[in-house]
């Protein structure tokens, strides 16, 4: 199993913001692992870097978030 990051880690990994990284949970863009028994945290694996990653570079190429989901959704087989 790969690295496990919160949602604070995943936010500094990626050089998005805490918010920024709530609002595509919130919207479907990444997916949470699960969360934390005792505290109720999020988690979330290299997966989510990566689609944190790709989100960035697309989002400098001027793609909406809709052309977004739709090449994240490809991405994942749908």
């Amino acid at each position: 199993m790969g690295d496990i990051y919160l949602i604070k880690d995943l936010a500094n990994t990626t050089g998005h913001s805490i918010e920024t990284v709530k609002y595509y949970l919130k919207i479907g863009l990444i997916k949470e692992l699960g969360k934390t028994p005792n505290t109720n945290f999020r988690y979330f694996d290299e997966e989510s870097v990566r689609s944190l990653n790709k989100i960035r570079t697309l989002r400098t190429e001027h793609k909406s978030i809709a052309q977004i989901k739709e090449i994240l959704t490809e991405g994942r087989g749908k």
